[in-house]
């Protein structure tokens, strides 16, 4: 697979930075670097690219200003793209409104588009617009995309005796390469503190998502990143979770489930 990362600044460059390491060695990865200033309005696209691109299939936008949004036709002609994936972890770099305008205009011209918000919540199917909608689509080149890089997927295996972890392999990394830090420091810790833990070294990774709140998910697309690792790691241990029921007025020791140890 051919790919054309766009970036602007240090964000994308760690994307590109963890594709590159980790992804497949078929995949081709060449890189623009997108103006750092571009105005509100972009009458003439051709003004703002390069006489040239490299032939990509896919067209993976990580650029932290709206203005590339639009050139993102443009961009995907001079390529021969069949898809794009133009990621959202800050409402400031690509709107919501934008978003939806640039999904249409790639799709009146045969690309398929998706818009994660955030880009964690890619999968092979769908992405995440916001806390109630996921979106579906399509396309192998994306799909094939988001079987490396995504929504994280780990596969835990726990210590049946000391109920700790003692295994993770990452199935899906976040395109950031977050996952797999969380990943690499899980080892030996208590399936209690797991998740408390994979939340705490995502925010030390640092998670690149911005900490504003989101209107449309009525917190910070970091905390939504966040959740979204912390309740995959405690779908992996629950069945190894001490469970313990409270009754009115007993003590919780005398009310533990029989698989509680």
């Amino acid at each position: 697979m051919q790919i054309l990362g766009i970036i602007s600044g240090e964000y994308g460059r760690r994307h590109i930075d963890n594709i590159r390491e980790n992804g497949p060695s078929s995949w081709k990865i060449k890189v623009w670097q997108a103006p750092m200033v571009l105005p509100p309005m972009i009458d003439d696209p051709e003004e703002y690219l390069p006489e040239h691109l490299s032939p990509a299939s896919l067209i993976l936008s990580f650029a932290e200003l709206p203005g590339v949004a639009e050139l993102l036709p443009e961009i995907a002609s001079m390529t021969g793209a069949q898809a794009v994936i133009a990621a959202i972890d800050n409402e400031a770099w690509l709107p919501r409104g934008l978003a939806r305008q640039l999904r249409g205009w790639l799709k009146d011209v045969g690309v398929t588009c998706v818009t994660p918000k955030p880009l964690c919540s890619l999968t092979e199917t769908h992405f995440g617009i916001d806390r109630k909608q996921e979106v579906a689509y399509e396309n192998p080149l994306i799909a094939e995309f988001a079987r490396n890089f995504g929504q994280p997927e780990l596969q835990i295996e726990v210590d049946p005796i000391t109920k700790h972890i003692q295994a993770v392999k990452v199935r899906r990394d976040a395109v950031c390469g977050c996952a797999r830090y969380v990943a690499s420091n899980l080892i030996g810790i208590s399936v209690e503190e797991a998740e408390e833990k994979g939340g705490l070294l995502h925010h030390h990774y640092p998670c690149m998502a911005a900490m504003g709140v989101d209107i449309d998910y009525g917190d910070t697309l970091m905390h939504v990143s966040g959740n979204l690792l912390k309740d995959h790691i405690g779908e992996q241990i629950k069945t190894f979770k001490r469970i313990t029921y409270l009754t009115p007025g007993t003590r919780s020791d005398e009310n533990a489930s029989p698989n509680a140890e």
